[in-house]
């Protein structure tokens, strides 16, 4: 990909980075504006209708952020450019902006995620290593978290056919430490790609968001080995919401690393033996092309034809009727008897202006300390 320092690219970092703006508020604003300069001017007037008026990034921040990038060896990719991925591009929760070091060609649908715990005992490791060796021979990106234990082995396995790590970081940042080592074969023979700026280190709130790229990216998720409440469960979930097959290796009822699998196979996941069972698995989905559509269409928000009193009432009503547990907007608009595309507009403003959160499936909640 050539250098890019365009103005598109450069409005567009300057929406993803500014405080308040998720991804999925992103692609609300690249929908409601025809481009991504009228929507950056147009977000200190609609978080100012929301009562706390927003200043997006600055021009000179992001463009240090881009100099930085490229000194890097790193590289952007836009939503909406040839380059971006056609299996993210599908859902309304995909980076408006992707940072990425490395070769940007492994970002293909043919694409299986491999994850599990970084506390992994001995033979996880062989066989997540082992696993990642026989689909990428098979012709199969792997793709994983970068984090020690399973991944690590996923990506090591996979190294000489290709794979992505996914980073919960800034692309200058190397998490955890010890992994130096893989980072660098991974950008001379696979990939790493964030959503977040330089700079940004490692944070708990932080992994989440990056599980959800790790399986849109993924026609399917392979979970080798993960105690009840890891960080694997949480990409499992998922993918599981946006209608992407889980599958699972059974261990030990007695080892407490491998009750998330069983949990998992239980609850409906694919149990799977040998890697053969997961090839033939994704080589069935290739045959069928069960997929979503190609890209997420948001829903058209128009400014609600409300006055300033009425829209002072509404967004009142919506706030005492939100807590911090997410509702879709249609539910909302069923229980305040509100037509939705008013509620999404209005929403739309109270996001911008800190006080909700939107998140995937068109839900929202409010942000913790408001109200």
């Amino acid at each position: 990909m050539s250098r890019m320092t365009d103005d598109d690219l450069i409005h567009k970092l300057q929406i993803c980075r500014t405080a308040s703006i998720g991804p999925v508020t992103c692609s609300l604003l690249m929908a409601r504006y025809p481009s991504a300069s009228e929507a950056l001017a147009a977000i200190p007037e609609l978080s100012a209708r929301g009562g706390r008026k927003l200043t997006p990034a600055s021009r000179q921040t992001i463009l240090r952020e881009i100099d930085a990038t490229y000194a890097l060896g790193g590289q952007f990719i836009t939503r909406g450019s040839d380059a971006y991925p056609v299996s993210l591009d599908r859902y309304e929760d995909a980076p408006l902006v992707l940072s990425v070091r490395g070769h940007i060609s492994l970002l293909k649908p043919q694409s299986v995620a491999l994850i599990g715990a970084r506390n992994a005992s001995m033979n996880a490791v062989k066989l997540s290593r082992h696993y990642a060796r026989m689909l990428g021979e098979e012709g199969f990106v792997v793709i994983s978290g970068l984090a020690r234990g399973i991944d690590k082995s996923a990506h090591e396995g996979a190294l000489a056919t290709g794979t992505v790590g996914v980073s919960a970081c800034g692309l200058d940042q190397i998490y955890p430490a010890e992994n130096e080592t893989l980072y660098q074969q991974m950008y001379e023979q696979g990939l790493v790609i964030t959503e977040r700026a330089l700079g940004t280190t490692p944070h708990a709130r932080l992994f989440p968001a990056r599980n959800r790229i790790i399986a849109s990216l993924s026609r399917t998720v392979l979970v080798v080995e993960a105690a009840r409440h890891s960080g694997s469960l949480i990409t499992a979930r998922e993918a599981a919401d946006r209608s992407i097959d889980v599958l699972a290796l059974p261990g030990s009822p007695l080892d407490p690393r491998s009750q998330g699998c069983n949990q998992l196979i239980r609850d409906g996941a694919i149990l799977v033996q040998t890697p053969d069972d997961v090839i033939s698995h994704l080589k069935t989905l290739l045959e069928i092309q069960v997929m979503p559509p190609p890209h997420y269409t948001p829903p058209a928000i128009t400014p609600a034809p409300l006055s300033d009193d009425d829209a002072r009432t509404l967004k009142s009503l919506l706030l005492d009727n939100l807590s911090h547990d997410p509702i879709s907007v249609d539910e909302l608009a069923r229980f305040c008897d509100v037509p939705a595309d008013v509620i999404l507009s209005l929403s739309l403003e109270l996001e911008l202006s800190g006080q909700i959160q939107r998140h995937y499936g068109q839900k929202i909640s409010k942000i913790l300390g408001v109200g």
